[in-house]
């Protein structure tokens, strides 16, 4: 088999010498295999066990007797990836041969190029990945964006793993946001949208709710109420009016629009749940003017993913289930289970006793007095929720996958548990075990609240174009004169992956705080430190030309040297890492120390200057540091810049 993962080589070594040492002096602890570490200091050692700690415990003696003994036994071959193995504190340490590791990475690395650090996985599965899922009623904002950039990474991963990946995009055109943005089109005649139509349909989204919700409240304090009750909705119409002066200086010709287009509505509010209604009937003239919409925002959608390098291989629309009847075929299996009950006119799933009858709590993580909130399935209208039509698209999904990655807000957990466990009640345990609810945090933007059906969000459109703008006063400084096309690509390439990198280099539960400061440094953690180190690993080949089939690995005894080698020989490792646990972040901190690391050898270690031997060594070190940033970034779908 071809190799792939040299430290992994180097790990199945020490476990076969050290059991093959405990066969002759603890027959006893044969069947016990033992348990390895990275030391905190690789002075050490690259690893360690405790077992004579575990044998010393058993047999009443010392643990530092017991490692010197099992040292002592251990012979080693000539070809072997350990050099030496030693005794501190009573654990086994096994130290790296850094020369022969040394060659079979560099061997590796330039032979495989493009696919050093992957490793296909032997158990491939049918995995889908559904991302982003946004609204069809305005322009993607900073709140998608990390849904976005997340789900591609993880769909990149797994498919970079030998998994087949389909990744998906939910149509959500089910919904009064829809239906809303829907009315107000009608409303203004269904016109050719200016601009670029998704942020042109999410001001008239905004305009549409803000007009809605003046009259709705004004007809409401016409009637007899109690004092608190007006005192709460006057309170309620105040903002909403200046909510309309906002959009009024910002977006006049739309607002204008709608404000008097409504004066000859006396009830919106009946008409917008009246194309909800009718759209999930299928009624001719209700979806024509829905798909219109969505499709216009759809495409202002595709167009900023694109720009991202974000595709898809299907556009699900969650219409289609409740027209193909998928949605009542999973209301006919629901209401055969026990669990349901009616609240007035509408259908309620009393979630909790699914938990209690099949003893859910261990399997899915609940403690012993946590309730699980029933989940309303059907209005009392007649019209659908989103987490029924959601079973009903889950079902769907599982057809042609093994397992199903929803990427979803943390916001969702809840339902995301609901769905989970109403599927186990209805026999789907596969679905129930295989259905994954990525959560991740929000993006923070200091001194920015955003809300869309307000028209307050920053649209990544917006974010990328800043980005852009940023990244050539950055750079300026710091490179040659260029032509203004090259300089442009080199900005976009640079921007792009700043903007990405910053969502994915954090556990994706916490909250992000976008900063530019963060996003754009040439000092920490970001795309163009990464970029910096790589472009600069670049600048030294150029200058030196070498041929890297002449060199010898054991020239390359400087202490950042060697850790460089351990980092690079950690790429196969961190890789499997970051696909088989739904870890981004881990492949992107990884890049970040490789390069920083990096930066390091550059101002220390002189590569050009070096005797030929050592300079051919160096030169093989660093391209393969170029091989691994560039290697890790694609993994995550982020390009580098070769000159900056």
């Amino acid at each position: 088999m071809h190799l792939t993962d040299p430290l992994r080589k180097f790990q199945d070594e020490c476990r076969d010498t050290l059991q093959h040492v405990l066969r002759d002096m603890f027959p006893d602890w044969t069947d016990r295999a033992p348990r390895f570490s990275i030391p905190p200091n690789l002075d050490f050692g690259e690893l360690s066990s405790s077992i004579a700690h575990e044998i010393a415990s058993a047999r009443g003696s010392q643990p530092a007797d017991v490692a010197r003994a099992i040292c002592k036994k251990i012979t080693l071959p000539d070809n072997s990836l350990i050099s030496n193995v030693s005794e501190a504190a009573g654990y086994v340490n096994f130290k790296l041969n850094y020369e022969k590791i040394t060659r079979l990475i560099f061997e590796m690395a330039f032979s495989d190029e493009d696919q050093y650090g992957i490793e296909i996985s032997d158990r491939p599965e049918r995995i889908a990945v559904e991302h982003t899922s946004a609204n069809p009623s305005g322009p993607l904002t900073m709140g998608h964006a990390r849904n976005s950039i997340l789900g591609d990474a993880l769909a990149r991963l797994l498919r970079a793993r030998g998994h087949q990946v389909k990744r998906r995009f939910y149509v959500d055109d089910v919904g009064r946001q829809v239906s809303m943005l829907a009315y107000g089109f009608g409303l203004l005649g269904s016109p050719t949208p200016e601009g670029k139509p998704d942020v042109w349909l999410g001001q008239l989204y905004a305009a549409t709710n803000c007009a809605v919700q003046i009259k709705s409240l004004k007809k409401e304090l016409s009637n007899v109420l109690p004092v608190e009750e007006r005192l709460r909705l006057q309170k309620e119409l105040d903002e909403w009016i200046g909510i309309a002066a906002e959009l009024e200086s910002t977006h006049s010709r739309i607002f204008s629009g709608v404000i008097e287009a409504l004066r000859e509505h006396d009830d919106p509010d009946a008409e917008i749940q009246a194309i909800g209604r009718k759209y999930e009937e299928n009624d001719e003239s209700v979806v024509k003017l829905v798909r219109q919409v969505a499709r216009l925002a759809l495409d202002g959608i595709q167009s900023s993913l694109s720009v991202l390098g974000i595709l898809f291989d299907t556009w699900d629309w969650e219409s289609t289930l409740i027209w193909d009847g998928d949605v009542k075929r999973v209301i006919d299996r629901i209401l055969k289970l026990p669990f349901t009950r009616s609240d007035g006119s509408s259908l309620v799933m009393d979630v909790n006793s699914i938990v209690e009858a099949y003893g859910l709590r261990d399997q899915y993580h609940l403690s012993p007095h946590y309730e699980v909130p029933p989940l309303t399935l059907i209005r009392s209208d007649g019209t659908t929720l989103y987490p029924t039509r959601d079973i009903a698209y889950t079902l769907r999904k599982f057809i042609e996958s093994d397992k199903v990655i929803n990427v979803i807000a943390s916001e969702q957990a809840l339902p995301q548990l609901q769905i989970r466990l109403i599927l186990f009640a209805m026999g789907e345990e596969k679905a129930a075990t295989n259905l994954i609810h990525y959560d991740y945090g929000l993006v923070e933007l200091p001194g920015a609240k955003m809300s869309k059906r307000k028209a307050r969000f920053i649209a990544l459109d917006e974010v990328v174009e800043q980005a852009k703008k940023r990244v050539q006063e950055t750079i300026a400084s710091r490179r040659e004169q260029i032509s203004k096309v090259e300089a442009d690509e080199i900005s976009r390439t640079i921007a792009l992956g700043a903007v990405k990198f910053a969502m994915l280099n954090v556990n994706s539960m916490k909250n992000l705080t976008f900063t530019w400061e963060r996003v754009l440094s040439l000092e920490r953690n970001s795309i163009p430190f990464i970029n910096y180190a790589y472009t600069r690993a670049g600048s030294i080949l150029r200058k030196l030309h070498s041929e890297t089939d002449a060199f010898d690995p054991s020239a390359l005894t400087h202490p950042l040297e060697r850790f460089l080698i351990y980092k690079i020989a950690q790429m196969p490792s961190t890789f499997c890492e970051a696909a088989d646990q739904l870890k981004p972040e881990e492949l992107a901190n990884y890049a970040n120390v490789v390069a920083e690391k990096f930066h390091e050898y550059y101002e220390k270690v002189d590569v050009i200057h070096a005797e030929e031997s050592v300079r051919n060594a160096r030169a093989m070190l660093v391209g393969t540091v170029q091989i691994v940033l560039r290697n890790s970034m694609r993994l995550l779908g982020i390009s580098l810049s070769e000159r900056m």
